[in-house]
């Protein structure tokens, strides 16, 4: 009698065709990718987490309230300009001039309040100096049809230059009760620089993720010729993000006259680098259509956690950009595997 009883599989799996044991399991095509998307989600909070318990193992000053509140009043000016940065990443853009369009709005602060016209005045003056910078960015992005890496890097030496020129290249002493108390007054830990970041950091939240212009934004961002074919007004959104960069880039430069209690025309490009650095870090896509808010404010907070912590353990400050620029490409590399 012929059997007819078939092969019994194996305790790896099915047996093979040819009735031999069958190849071990393997792990789902993706999976290797999926593990890596969700440390990409979450890279700025945990590299945040892994730092503090590194350097407070190593140094027990870095969690006292006197360092907190340090590192949170260093971080409120990076914290504004990532926000800003965000919006315009969201559109899968880039705004190169942020610093220094911080600069010519802290120079036209000065004049401002120098020239005798009162901090309101002033204050509101710095504000406009961005949004002008920001305006003419989104104008030859979006009408001009010009590769916004160009645009922005020649604003960033247009407004460089411009400060330089308005001030003849002096500071501006500052000399304003308001401006020091905005920059040593607390409430507990959180400064009120600080406060003021964090406020903008929800208003940008709401408009990112509960208005119209928000969803047009990561819209544009997505696929600018679906946003297009839907009704968007793309080149609106377009210009509108440039603008909103420019804008806080106004406020930054009044947190930071406050801060250093000058108006000082040369530009500081670590703000740019790390306002980028932020954003990477925050998750928010450099492709566009995908962004965060809380991201790259935590983002923020861990660069300057990495340079205080560095500068409290007595490393030399040469080696703080490299640290930097290690942590930023790692997080670019977790971005390729974002869902």
């Amino acid at each position: 009698m012929t059997d007819t009883s078939t092969t019994p599989a194996t305790a790896a799996g099915p047996a093979a065709p040819d009735g031999g044991p069958a190849p071990a399991a393997r792990r789902p095509r993706g999976a290797g990718l999926r593990d890596l998307s969700a440390w990409a989600d979450w890279a700025a909070l945990v590299g945040l987490v892994v730092l503090v318990v590194v350097f407070q193992s190593l140094n027990p000053t870095f969690l006292s309230a006197g360092n907190i509140q340090s590192m949170l009043v260093a971080s409120a000016i990076l914290i504004v300009l990532g926000i800003g940065q965000t919006f315009v990443v969201a559109t899968s853009g880039i705004d190169l001039s942020v610093a220094s369009t911080m600069t010519l709005s802290a120079v036209v602060f000065g004049m401002v309040f120098v020239g005798g016209h009162g901090l309101p005045l002033a204050i509101v003056a710095s504000v406009v100096a961005g949004a002008v910078v920001g305006l003419a960015n989104g104008l030859l992005v979006a009408r001009g049809k010009i590769t916004d890496f160009i645009v922005t890097l020649g604003t960033l030496s247009a407004a460089s230059g411009l400060a330089l020129i308005l001030s003849d290249g002096k500071p501006a002493t500052i000399i304003s009760g308001p401006l020091l108390k905005l920059s040593t007054g607390s409430v507990g830990i959180l400064g009120y620089s600080v406060i003021v970041a964090l406020v903008l950091a929800v208003i940008a939240h709401v408009v990112l993720f509960h208005t119209r212009f928000g969803t047009h934004v990561l819209a544009t961002g997505g696929n600018v010729e679906a946003a297009n074919a839907t009704g968007v007004r793309t080149a609106r959104v377009k210009t509108g993000v440039y603008v909103i960069s420019g804008v806080l880039a106004g406020i930054g430069a009044v947190l930071l006259v406050a801060r250093v209690g000058a108006a000082e025309p040369a530009a500081n490009t670590a703000f740019l680098l790390n306002s980028v650095a932020a954003v990477v870090l925050g998750g928010v896509s450099l492709f566009g259509g995908r962004a965060t808010i809380i991201g790259p404010v935590i983002g923020a907070l861990l660069l300057t956690a990495l340079v205080n912590g560095l500068t409290l353990l007595g490393v030399s400050q040469f080696y703080q950009p490299l640290s930097v620029g290690i942590v930023v490409v790692l997080a670019a590399f977790l971005t390729r595997f974002q869902k």
